[in-house]
């Protein structure tokens, strides 16, 4: 486990997520503004699902902060912004990110999810998107998640979908096309997804990942993105995609899957 994690960090800490496609100098102003508008124009859905501006005033923190990207919207929007990451390339790009806006968090720092060095329900919203996969031990990251949470906060966190249009596209070219058709959806989002070790998970499993702990108002819900409908290519590709969708479910076969629960409320033990 920690020789795979040690993989895991070496990826993101030669390739800050979400600073792949701009080519602007390191750390300057053209440069992050040029990865929002690209991260908003694939990823629109993100408003939407952490409603940046509804956290004003509160204690959250961001699990996996990436280029920082979201982390800046939560610190725009008035919260008291905790980040962490773990690897010392995205706290980093976050603090440079800060510098050049003119804005202040509370903390940034390198710091493993599994292992968030933060007390006992601390935080009123608790946010990962799109991290949490990448880390061995998913469940036990959950766990932190929730512990860190306050009673009655709220955790609002994304992770891959195994039954998504993305995933079985992923199967055909890894597997099927290279002769290997007995190897799984799995199998080839480890191996061939972004960091070694990625997964994806169908509700059910978030489900059994969540059971035992403290939650309540669990809400889990998958979401087509610009990779499944591909808006950004021609439009033959478009209407096609379109079609297979709908075919397949529409939002049910969406890579993202979105989680949100609340932590439960000591009181309602009682």
């Amino acid at each position: 486990m920690e020789e795979l994690k040690q993989k895991v960090h070496d990826y993101w800490n030669s390739r800050c997520c979400g600073t792949g496609l701009t080519e602007k100098p390191k750390y300057s102003k053209e440069y992050f503004d040029e990865i929002e508008a690209y991260r908003y124009s694939v990823e629109p859905m993100i408003f939407s699902f952490a409603q940046f501006t509804r956290f004003h005033g509160k204690k959250v923190i961001e699990v996996g902060v990436g280029a920082g990207t979201d982390f800046v919207q939560w610190v725009r929007a008035g919260a008291k912004a905790y980040g962490i990451d773990l690897t010392s390339e995205s706290v980093e790009h976050v603090k440079n990110r800060l510098n050049v806006y003119g804005l202040k968090a509370q903390d940034v720092q390198v710091a493993d999810c599994e292992h968030i060095p933060f007390p006992d329900n601390t935080f009123d919203l608790v946010y990962s998107w799109g991290v949490i996969h990448h880390t061995p031990d998913t469940k036990k990251a959950l766990g932190e998640i929730v512990r860190i949470c306050k009673p009655g906060g709220i955790c609002k966190i994304m992770v891959y979908n195994r039954h998504s249009i993305a995933a079985y596209y992923y199967w055909v070219r890894r597997a099927l096309l290279c002769g290997r058709p007995w190897k799984s959806i799995s199998w080839v989002i480890w191996n061939y997804v972004e960091s070694e070790g990625t997964k994806a998970y169908t509700k059910n499993e978030v489900q059994t990942m969540l059971s035992g702990l403290p939650v309540e108002n669990l809400k889990i819900a998958a979401l087509l993105t610009s990779y499944e409908t591909l808006k950004n290519e021609n439009v033959i590709f478009t209407l096609a995609a379109f079609i297979l969708s709908t075919l397949l479910g529409g939002n049910r076969v969406g890579w993202f899957l979105t989680i949100q629960f609340n932590k439960l409320d000591s009181a309602t033990l009682v």
